[in-house]
């Protein structure tokens, strides 16, 4: 009697560690890195980057309010919490990858719970309308959207994919090609070029406001193109401001001009809002790219979902 009474006193703390977890692969990370003794080895093995493991540990720290080890120069070893959390950590990682074994069949569906990130001019131009027609067909999602021109910590952050402009610095990262040959042009109202005119040459940009797009601590005043010949030239405005959709906004109301991701002004250019300025100059590469934290998440659903807003972007 007494070992049923301790295996369902095991059953009830395993189901809470389970609701406490945001990622399986939190789990998967602490014990490995108990088996190997390091986050360096867990890393290894599981084929992470190092920093990837021990923001994992991190993260799975706080959400327990615990220390789960003792770190020392020399070595890394279970804390007293840790101890007692380990065997619940084994049987609620087991639990799960059993579920995941389950729904595996499944794997051309998106289920669940789906957090994104995206930036936030391409996103109100145009990613929120087409995320609300591909939610309609896959009715078992639920999305927790972030829109924020401000860089998500994909290891400290609850987020399965991440939109975003350029090549990912993290090389750990799986990144999916959304729009590859996007780039910035320039551009500016007509009501901007019938009050100042427009630049005749890149050097002109001097003589004009121009407004500019910060990035943390950063602001982009360096303006770069790529052909006929490569050039870099600092302009200045009297407009600052940390969201690509703000500066949009600028210049669609006849403020100044503005280097923008082609992506993000495509249907203002289309209806004559914003007139592109000097064509025949090519702008900085601004490749979107669809991020994913880890290869394992990528399953052919994630795939499915990558191809279809590829198309979506590249048919702008």
């Amino acid at each position: 009697m007494l070992a049923e009474e301790e295996k369902y006193a095991l059953w009830r703390i395993t189901l809470l560690v389970i609701m406490k977890i945001q990622r399986i692969d939190d789990l998967a990370v602490f014990l490995h890195t108990v088996e190997a003794g390091s986050f360096s080895a867990a890393a290894r093995q599981l084929n992470l980057a190092p920093a990837v493991a021990s923001a994992s540990i991190k993260r799975l720290e706080e959400q327990l309010g615990a220390r789960l080890f003792e770190r020392t120069t020399r070595r890394l070893r279970l804390s007293e919490a840790g101890e007692r959390y380990l065997p619940h950590a084994r049987a609620a990682f087991q639990a799960l990858r059993d579920a995941e074994q389950a729904l595996e069949a499944d794997a051309t569906t998106l289920t669940g719970t789906l957090r994104l990130t995206l930036p936030s001019n391409l996103a109100r131009s145009h990613l929120l309308d087409w995320l609300e027609n591909y939610l309609a067909r896959q009715p078992g999602i639920r999305m927790e959207l972030q829109v924020s021109d401000r860089v998500a910590d994909l290891y400290q952050q609850p987020i399965d994919l991440a939109v975003r402009y350029g090549q990912p610095e993290d090389s750990s990262f799986v990144a999916l090609p959304l729009a590859p040959d996007n780039r910035r042009v320039l551009c500016a109202s007509p009501e901007y070029l019938q009050r100042y005119g427009a630049p005749a040459t890149v050097a002109d940009l001097r003589q004009h406001n121009c407004l500019c797009f910060r990035l943390g601590e950063a602001v982009h005043d360096r303006w770069r193109f790529a052909a006929p010949e490569p050039i870099s030239l600092r302009v200045h405005g009297d407009r600052v401001s940390d969201d690509g959709d703000t500066v949009r906004r600028w210049a669609l109301r006849g403020q100044g001009i503005a280097y923008k991701s082609y992506l993000d002004i495509a249907q203002h250019l289309a209806s004559g809002e914003l007139v592109r300025l000097l064509p025949e100059v090519t702008g900085e590469p601004s490749p979107l790219m669809l991020l994913v934290i880890n290869r394992r998440r990528l399953n052919p659903a994630l795939r499915q979902l990558a191809g279809e807003m590829a198309a979506f972007c590249q048919g702008l």
